[in-house]
């Protein structure tokens, strides 16, 4: 980097905090509430599993399929919807993600039988194809990278707050359904949540600016500077980077970290989907209130892991490292709570699905701070829209994975399929770990810690 970048960067520090502060300030929490929704949707199937099986004669075959079918429709419409994002902007694109995919959840409050379930989870993946990606390319147009963690982690922090309030949410609206309503408590559950997406999506019209230069919140010398050290990155990335949607699908650190991607979804979904009836089982009780308030304390603790170890992955070498770390204590976290589960120690098993929860969390903003460090403009939408496309696939392979290993080799705890996913999590540790031998322009920018105005002005892994 130039001494004049350099100087610029050092003038315009102050209008770049305050821009970054004031982005910050009036786009995360809108961001924030659409993961919160979307991610409630997508894995409250969970508390109604035994009630589907009940009241609609759901099979656990059909549950599986239905709750890995969701990544098909998501990992087909991932990328289009990425590039039509890029189209039309992320004010008006997100808030149609959200608007449609929350009238199909709450669609779910009418399913009737198997294919019924497996179609609308299959749509609810259509119609929320794009938001995960369209918000990681929108803080990737809006944040320099020192940042950027820390604004995935806020984004991410969407999943505690979702299972952390929205367990007890759902275990509450199925506990108490029937005596407030008509309809059975997971009906309840299925529409109003679904409810909420759509409020969320009307919301977002209103609150979502598309860049910085159409902020009125911003004065022009913070959008200069933002835009400024904006458009220093992005020369970088250009220049490390494929340019154009079909070199970024066809480059191979887009697959490469695709792939770390799958298996970090295998731990996170196979652990998602099947939290409540884990923590019923360490519990001796049905699912319910009581279930989802002890199901929600994994989701506290990784509140904090993930904000406090996002702000402070500033470096190359920390996001290397915390990020090997993070993937490791997942493996081994998930494997502690097969054997938890075994050997009927319920407090144990608890304890290592917070340890894993608060890990996969803390390491999911490090893992996306690669693949944004050099993609940019129609690469970047196309490359990130696949990365997150396939890699969600984990998301179908881990429940039927989890499955066919229990069925194949039955246990009464089902501790060969929470085994099975914890594998995937330390293949992902030794590929991140091997990122260390990778040639990247912008290696060196992050890697010192003492000089805050290169690092300030300058993307990197």
């Amino acid at each position: 980097m130039s001494d004049s970048t350099l100087t610029a960067t050092s003038k315009g520090g102050t209008a770049l905090d305050s821009a970054i502060k004031k982005a910050a300030k009036h786009l995360m929490p809108m961001l924030v509430i659409l993961y919160f929704v979307a991610f409630l949707d997508r894995t409250n199937v969970g508390f109604a599993e035994e009630a589907l099986k009940i009241d609609r004669g759901i099979s656990a075959g059909a549950f599986a399929l239905g709750a890995g079918i969701f990544f098909i429709g998501y990992a087909i419409f991932e990328i289009p919807s990425n590039l039509l994002l890029k189209k039309f902007g992320a004010r008006f694109w997100l808030a149609r993600i959200a608007i449609t995919w929350g009238l199909v959840a709450s669609a779910f409050a009418f399913v009737t039988d198997d294919t019924s379930f497996i179609v609308l989870r299959f749509l609810l993946g259509v119609t929320e194809a794009g938001l995960f990606p369209g918000v990681i390319l929108f803080l990737s147009e809006w944040f320099p990278n020192k940042h950027r963690v820390q604004m995935f982690a806020i984004f991410y922090l969407a999943q505690p707050f979702s299972q952390m309030l929205g367990a007890p949410l759902s275990g509450g609206l199925i506990s108490f359904g029937d005596t407030l309503t008509p309809w059975h408590g997971w009906q309840v559950m299925f529409f109003v949540e679904g409810m909420m997406a759509v409020v969320a999506g009307i919301a977002a019209i209103f609150l979502l600016i598309n860049g910085p230069q159409d902020a009125k919140w911003l004065n022009q010398a913070e959008k200069d500077a933002l835009i400024d050290v904006m458009a220093k990155e992005d020369s970088v990335r250009e220049s490390d980077g494929p340019s154009g949607v079909w070199r970024a699908m066809g480059n191979w650190k887009v697959w490469y970290f695709t792939i770390i991607y799958f298996c970090l979804q295998i731990a996170v979904y196979g652990t998602t989907f099947y939290l409540p009836q884990q923590v019923a089982g360490l519990l001796g009780q049905d699912v319910g209130w009581q279930v989802g308030l002890v199901a929600a304390i994994p989701w506290l603790v990784g509140l904090f892991a993930c904000y406090f170890f996002g702000k402070a992955a500033n470096t190359i070498i920390r996001r290397r490292n915390w990020g090997t770390m993070f993937y490791v204590i997942t493996g081994v976290a998930i494997l502690g709570s097969a054997w938890a589960g075994t050997a009927g120690q319920p407090i144990l098993g608890i304890l290592f699905i917070t340890i894993a929860v608060a890990s996969f969390l803390s390491v999911g903003p490090i893992t996306w701070s690669y693949p944004t460090a050099f993609l940019t403009g129609t690469a970047a939408a196309a490359g990130i829209g696949l990365i997150n496309s396939l890699g969600n696939l984990g998301g179908f392979v881990a429940p039927l994975m989890r499955t066919g290993i229990n069925e194949a080799v039955p246990t009464e705890s089902g501790a060969w399929g929470v085994v099975s996913l914890g594998v995937f999590a330390f293949l992902a540790a030794v590929m991140l770990f091997c990122t260390k031998f990778f040639s990247a322009k912008a290696d060196a920018l992050l890697t010192s810690e003492k000089d805050a105005d290169v690092e300030a002005a300058a993307p990197g892994h």
